[in-house]
């Protein structure tokens, strides 16, 4: 199963030093029958976009919660076996909840398929974005506008050997 792993340039910084994605539990993103049904479609690279998407949004979180980190989402997108990940049917319908799952081992960052990021010129908007999602999620309809700008970059593929290089 595919599944998205938000974080942040240190945080991925963090799991190059170390060589993987952990502690576990890890929280992931991932098509699961609540996200299927949400985003009613059969497209698996669509539902694919879609989890990515959402884990983008949990990376803007991320850096929400810490404000010495670089201003660019990041998200690490690995295939692992089915029993390493566990999802909640009754949650998942729960909107807040859509595609989230959770690993029950830290990932090899060599097991990786690719490294989802922002470019630096989305720096700024996402920058908004971290600063706003409190008061977005509170109902502020003009910091999910705000919010609403991150999204308008579409994140960037890397190959796992470029690592060293975004995160430098």
């Amino acid at each position: 199963m595919r599944v998205y792993i938000p974080t942040t340039l240190a945080g991925l910084a963090d799991a190059h030093k170390a060589g993987e994605l952990g502690p576990a539990p890890l929280d992931a993103v991932a098509v699961t029958p609540s996200l299927r049904e949400w985003y009613v479609s059969d497209d698996i690279e669509e539902l694919e976009y879609a989890a990515l998407t959402r884990a983008a949004q949990a990376s803007l979180r991320l850096l929400a919660a810490d404000p010495g980190t670089p201003r660019r989402r990041v998200v690490v997108a690995v295939d692992v076996a089915d029993a390493a990940v566990g999802f909640d049917p009754d949650r998942g319908l729960d909107p807040a909840f859509l595609g989230r799952v959770r690993l029950s081992s830290p990932v090899r960052l060599a097991d990786a398929a690719a490294v989802h990021a922002d470019a630096a010129d989305a720096e700024p908007d996402v920058a908004a974005a971290a600063d706003a999602v409190g008061a977005a999620d509170a109902g502020d309809d003009d910091a999910q506008f705000t919010v609403d700008g991150a999204e308008d970059h579409e994140l960037l593929w890397f190959a796992t050997q470029e690592i060293p290089h975004l995160i430098g």
